[in-house]
């Protein structure tokens, strides 16, 4: 059986992903009503006792009759009440059946999905084919203690942390108004500092509504030194897994490193609130860049990082390219193609 839900379906999709054997909170309704990139859409296959779910966002594809899914910022792609590796052949090949038939009958030319490092759903998603691999994402393991995990930091980062402990570095748990204000000024100055695209430039609603919510807990946590703050993220505890979703440091403490002491602070709480691990993220683009190369100081766990690029209608998505003069074998890393600049 198939269900479609959007947005007005609160109550079902918050039950459906509430019922799942692996989530996270890029899953959770609340977290898709926040998104403006398109349309959000919930696919359902149901078979007996077992379901597969599909968060999605639907676009519109300029001057034609056609549309294409993606998905939300972050680490989605699809859920189930049973673990992938429990899901048997016939129920995914009859998912494979269903999904196709969706995509085909609404006319949709392409998706895109940044899959969950932590979740096993390429094992379904291989049926379609375009998985593709991307890089990797830095975690740390909360189950040994913080003595064994601060023995895998490299030195640069352990001293860092020392010396914010010289210096008396506080971390302040500010979830609340003031602290939002604080966050959003940090953050903002922090992504033009980087020269990063409009797709990072939040605005101070969404930051807030992040937070609203009881489908997960989100925390803003606070680096002050001397009374002023000089770093601060959100971070989401969903599931066992802590999520780095947003970061910002002052230029003019950078060289104080902030936020080393402060992904360390991080893995202390998660203990308390039995957490698993810490997902650090990538390098921007997950290449293996400066960003990736900070991240690896903490840990050397790092898993595979996937998404999924697949063409539902192989003859309009060439015809998309020639409409804009793209070159269907181009190097660029980018999907789906016809979107590119």
């Amino acid at each position: 059986m198939v269900k479609i839900f959007t947005l007005p379906n609160k109550e079902e999709w918050i039950s459906y992903v509430g019922n799942a054997a692996e989530y996270d909170f890029y899953h959770t309704w609340h977290y898709h009503s926040l998104e403006t990139a398109g349309t959000p859409v919930l696919f359902i296959y149901e078979q007996a006792e077992t379901y597969i779910g599909f968060p999605l966002l639907r676009r519109k594809i300029p001057v034609s009759d056609y549309s294409d899914l993606t998905c939300v910022y972050g680490f989605s792609g699809p859920f189930s009440n049973k673990k992938f590796g429990e899901i048997d052949e016939v129920m995914m090949e009859n998912f494979k059946t269903a999904f196709n038939n969706f995509l085909i009958n609404e006319k949709y030319v392409s998706v895109f999905v940044r899959l969950h490092p932590f979740y096993k759903q390429q094992k379904l998603l291989e049926k379609f084919g375009g998985i593709h691999e991307n890089g990797k994402t830095v975690v740390l393991d909360l189950s040994v203690t913080i003595d064994e995990q601060r023995k895998k930091y490299r030195q640069s980062t352990m001293d860092a942390i020392k010396h914010a402990w010289r210096k008396g570095f506080t971390i302040v748990d500010e979830t609340n108004a003031a602290g939002m204000k604080t966050f959003v000024e940090i953050y903002t100055d922090n992504m033009k500092r980087v020269g990063a695209t409009s797709y990072y430039m939040f605005n101070e609603n969404y930051f807030s509504e992040i937070l609203n919510t009881s489908e997960y807990e989100a925390r803003i946590l606070t680096v002050y030194y001397n009374d002023v703050s000089i770093a601060s993220t959100i971070v989401t505890f969903t599931n066992g897994i802590i999520q780095a979703h947003l970061v910002g440091t002052r230029a003019e403490y950078l060289h104080h490193s902030p936020t080393k002491f402060l992904a360390d602070y991080i893995t202390q709480i998660g203990r308390e609130k039995g957490m698993k691990y810490y997902n650090l993220g990538g390098g921007l683009g997950f290449k293996n860049d400066k960003l990736f190369e900070w991240k690896s100081a903490f840990s050397d766990l790092h898993l595979d990082f996937k998404t999924w690029r697949y063409i539902v209608n192989p003859e309009v998505y060439r015809k998309l390219l020639q409409d804009k003069g793209i070159e269907e074998n181009t190097e660029v890393d980018f999907f789906p193609l016809y979107r590119y600049a």
